[in-house]
């Protein structure tokens, strides 16, 4: 861990070093505002926590705290201050993400910057999760993409909205084989289950709803064939 304590008052540095060292923490010490932004700013994008003291010399540590954010919405930051009331606390969560108040045990502000550690952990690993879910579209073509994952169509890069479960599986039987024309049994078969006896005009009735919300978005792509079925086609789609 990567860690920069930003604190004026050098015998608790020293005594938190002792306990830093001990974990085998990278830290690196500011004692003043302007100290503080100074080194935040040479490794910006490495420090994985930050404690902050909210009184400083210079930039006192809610000025620090801001210009931090201006930087990064992300790096935890844990403020440390004397002041105990509730209208500080909350001032101070406006820019940090935990209130730790003076004097604190060693110990404690150990376990509180593993635990914020482990959580800015997590969230950075589901964000990466919900990232790579949102680029793997099960079926893209030129002007049409659907992800199975998010359950999403996009037309020209819109959404098209609202789509009911019954309306994304038959946009995706569709889809998933274009200019292939599908009879409405087939459909049938296929969103509603080989086990469904029901009438052929219930995809009639669920392509209609998923055409007025195709063109919400863009030109038409789902097509009749009369006689036969529907079929996808979005190869005549046209880009503004």
């Amino acid at each position: 861990m990567k860690l920069l304590m930003i604190e004026d008052n050098k015998s608790v540095s020293e005594m938190m070093s002792m306990f830093f060292q001990k974990e085998n923490w990278e830290v690196i010490f500011a004692y003043d505002g302007d100290e503080a932004i100074e080194l935040f700013n040479q490794h910006a994008q490495e420090w994985d926590v930050i404690t902050l003291d909210l009184n400083l010399p210079g930039k006192d540590g809610m000025e620090v705290a801001k210009e931090i954010r201006d930087v990064s919405q992300t790096v935890p930051i844990i403020m440390l201050t004397a002041r105990d009331s509730e209208s500080d606390q909350v001032l101070g969560l406006e820019y940090a993400d935990e209130y730790v108040t003076k004097p604190f045990s060693p110990i404690t502000l150990i376990a509180r910057i593993k635990a914020l550690y482990r959580r800015s952990g997590l969230q950075e690993e589901h964000k990466a999760q919900e990232k790579a879910q949102e680029k793997k579209f099960d079926i893209q073509t030129k002007n049409f993409k659907l992800s199975s994952a998010t359950r999403e169509a996009y037309l020209l890069e819109q959404e098209i909205p609202d789509l009911t479960p019954k309306e994304f599986d038959l946009l995706k039987a569709l889809s998933s084989k274009p200019k292939q024309v599908f009879t409405r049994e087939q459909l049938l078969q296929q969103v509603w289950g080989y086990d469904y006896f029901g009438d052929e005009r219930t995809v009639d009735a669920h392509i209609k709803k998923l055409r007025h919300k195709v063109e919400q978005v863009g030109p038409q792509i789902i097509q009749t064939v009369w006689g036969v079925g529907y079929k996808f086609d979005d190869s005549d789609v046209q880009t503004k």
